[in-house]
């Protein structure tokens, strides 16, 4: 927290800078030239920029990482309202103002973690949804506050992306030809993806992927002195987002989420356990069950060591039992099974640094175990691939809360608890064996929901109980075997009988809800409606969009092109599906996420090179055609019931998608290369996704596959936009 202050400091001094040395006039005449260098970085910075903000504003902000494609949107609407003033000048020293303005609000030095988590209770004070770990507050004054902080963080969000917009769509319209300057768009924007992929892998923090930010503004600059005023703002932004670090206390910024690791020490020094947040939220402890250390520390456990919770399934269990454990993280559940003889441990975990800093931080060392086999995958990816049986599955603590990608409303863990996923698990059980869940529970239709599914996938209750803990992380347990395993181990455990008779859940009281399926794997979600909180986010970005947007002289002479408007909607949702559904089948790791997005651009950038080579202007119709024969393709076709392995169905699926949108890739570059105004065709495109990603949200009435239908629409309004457009006609003709 120290170096917020200073931090602060410094960003006061250099708005006051950027005050005095005033920006120069905003309208200029267009440049005389293009330049490639210009546009493959603005394009290359314009994804980076996107993944950094979305990834950073939903660890700090958490309502953010609930309405997941709300920082998404915001930089959609930047991008296209700065297509739509192209031939303006681009206002960097504004943006960086807003970019810097919106680090000093997140990252204030005083409260300023306090008044984050504020605005996800305020405006998550709705039952229907649940945000992990947050009390609702109800007061309407608190409401209006955080309203209008969260109205002043979507502003800054978009402002940020108005000049690369306009760098780039100025850039194109001054290529040689419209297409061949977006091919140049779609390969630097690939390559800023894959740069944001990189600084992931290696785990760098945001004051690197903010320094890549403000560096890319800065060399953009035309002239030495905007360069060097662009550059200043390094400093403050570094001082705002480093943090200080000792052995026993820092972050770590995996691929998926930010980690907060806290040692807790006897007055002796000695190790009490670790204590690990997520994205600033209690998550686990890396804790010491051994015999050994808890006979020298009695006073730790008030229960019993067997009725910890990660000592219970193993009291449901028959002797020295195969196991997996999804979700094993730092490694507490391996620990457990391994002190009760287990004969074999799968464990899996998503994330690679949680793995290592259970590798090298846990007391008990389980993963050095040679009957450990850690695999570095999903969850669903791994069950779908194993041909084992195992006489206890158990799924650790993995309600992460995390997203999966930045092109969907998805999470981590969204997949993991739905129907097909039991039933998965199901099958992998062997004659005897047992599934264990663990789950921290905040809204009780959570639990009654997991009930639900369990007792429509085994044809039978399952055995429900709460399993506190005095040093550990407590959890609500739900025991069930497709056999009378866990009958039969009530039956012989008196001690185990009465606990769970003692600890019942208040939930199981409550009315069935709607369970999750992989197509509505929405658990947080109480029903099949849109949460209040999303309307009330929607109509802020819908109210930002139309205070921007006619501040623009074109767009009250100029009404958007419906065929580009329509190709933007239509494809975010067709993306969105994408993304989503390969996750089923190749797992939800950031490695899978990075190679669909980069292939999605890599078929845009054939479809681009198709168009440029030949000779004659493709069918509108035929074009269409193949679009919609996609989409109803990917709609009709049973995936889940088709046989083979995960990979093997997994990669028809992605043949199929890859059908409309390569199509779809195709019809646009096929006008875009003939359009009178390249600027004002990028921003129907971009607003058009803007709309799209707020359909999104229709997918938690109807469900994911629906969305289909819905981008099945827009192709056809796209089709009805095309009385707007001239025949596009061959290059160089």
């Amino acid at each position: 927290m120290s170096l917020r202050v200073p931090g602060f400091i410094l960003a006061a001094l250099l708005f006051v800078g950027y005050r005095v040395i005033k920006p120069r006039a905003q309208t200029s005449d267009k440049p005389e030239r293009w330049n490639l260098s210009m546009l493959f970085l603005a394009s290359a910075l314009t994804l980076f920029a996107e993944l950094a903000l979305i990834r950073w504003v939903a660890t700090e902000v958490r309502v953010f990482a609930y309405v997941k494609n709300l920082a998404l949107l915001l930089c959609f609407l930047g991008f296209g309202l700065g297509c739509a003033l192209a031939r303006q000048r681009p206002r960097w020293q504004t943006a960086v103002t807003a970019l810097v303005g919106l680090i000093v609000i997140v990252r204030l030095p005083w409260r300023g973690p306090q008044i984050m988590e504020s605005l996800s209770q305020y405006l998550g004070a709705s039952q229907d949804i649940e945000i992990w770990a947050t009390h609702a507050l109800h007061d309407s004054t608190g409401l209006l506050l955080a309203v209008a902080v969260t109205a002043i963080l979507l502003f800054l969000i978009t402002y940020i992306f108005i000049p690369i917009g306009q760098t780039v769509s100025r850039q194109i319209e001054l290529a040689p030809r419209p297409l061949y300057g977006y091919s140049w768009n779609l390969a630097g924007s690939l390559v800023g993806i894959l740069a944001f992929f990189a600084v992931s892998w290696f785990a760098l923090p945001p004051a690197v992927w903010f320094t890549i930010i403000l560096a890319g503004m800065a060399l953009l600059q035309s002239n030495r002195g905007d360069t060097l005023r662009l550059a200043a703002a390094l400093v403050p932004v570094v001082f705002l987002l480093v943090d200080p670090a000792t052995p026993h206390h820092f972050n770590l910024w995996t691929p998926y989420q930010q980690i907060e690791l806290e040692d807790e020490t006897f007055p002796n020094g000695e190790l009490l356990r670790t204590e690990i947040r997520v994205n600033h939220t209690g998550y686990q402890v890396i804790a010491n069950l051994s015999p050994d250390f808890l006979e020298r520390h009695p006073q730790l456990l008030k229960e019993a060591p067997d009725e910890n919770p990660y000592n219970l399934p193993f009291r449901f269990t028959t002797p020295n039992p195969s196991v997996l454990i999804v979700g094993s993280g730092t490694g507490n559940d391996v620990a457990a099974a391994l002190r009760h003889q287990s004969r074999h441990v799968d464990a899996v975990e998503i994330d690679p640094k949680i793995l290592d800093l259970g590798r090298r931080r846990h007391p008990e060392h389980p993963y050095d175990d040679p009957r450990v086999s850690a695999h570095l995958t999903d969850a669903r990816a791994f069950m779908k691939r194993t041909t084992a049986r195992y006489d206890l599955i158990l799924f650790g603590l993995l309600d992460s809360h995390t997203q999966l990608s930045d092109y969907s409303n998805m999470r981590l863990d969204n997949f993991v608890y739905t129907e097909e996923s039991f039933r998965e698990a199901r099958a992998l059980l062997a004659p005897d064996g047992i599934l264990f869940i663990k789950f921290q529970i905040n809204h009780p239709f959570v639990g009654r929901r997991l009930a639900e599914m369990l007792t429509s996938t085994f044809g039978k209750a399952p055995v429900i109980f709460l399993a506190p803990s005095s040093y550990t992380v407590g959890a609500t347990c739900f025991a069930i075997s497709p056999s009378g395993q866990v009958e039969a181990s009530l039956a012989a455990d008196p001690r185990l009988r009465d606990l769970v008779a003692a600890r019942q859940p208040a939930f199981l009281a409550l009315p069935k809800v709607a369970v999750t399926t992989d197509d509505w794997p929405y658990l947080y979600h109480q029903g099949h409606w849109i949460p209040g909180i999303f309307y009330l986010l929607s109509a802020l970005v819908i109210l930002l969009a139309a205070l921007f947007y006619f501040q623009i002289p074109e767009a009250r002479t100029r009404i958007p092109s419906l065929f580009f408007f329509s190709m933007g909607a239509g494809f975010l949702l067709l993306e969105t599906q994408v993304v989503s559904r390969l996750a089923l089948y190749f797992g939800t790791t950031w490695q899978v996420n990075g190679i669909v997005i980069a292939a999605i651009l890599s078929a845009l950038l054939l479809a681009n090179f198709v168009i440029e080579k030949k000779q004659r202007a493709w069918p509108r119709t035929w074009t269409l055609t193949g679009i919609l024969a996609g989409i109803a393709c990917a709609y009709f076709v049973p995936f889940q019931r088709i046989p083979g392995s995960a990979a093997l169905v997994g990669s028809f699926a992605a043949m199929v998608f890859a059908i409309p949108v390569f199509f779809a890739g195709l019809l646009f570059a096929s006008e875009f290369s003939s359009v009178e105004s390249p600027a004002a065709a990028l921003g129907a495109n971009m607003l058009g996704a803007v709309v799209g990603g707020l359909l999104e949200n229709l997918s938690l009435i109807v469900g994911m596959k629906a969305l289909l239908v819905v981008a099945a629409i827009l192709y056809f309004l796209a089709a009805v936009g095309f009385r707007g457009l001239k025949s596009p006609q061959p290059d160089g003709r």
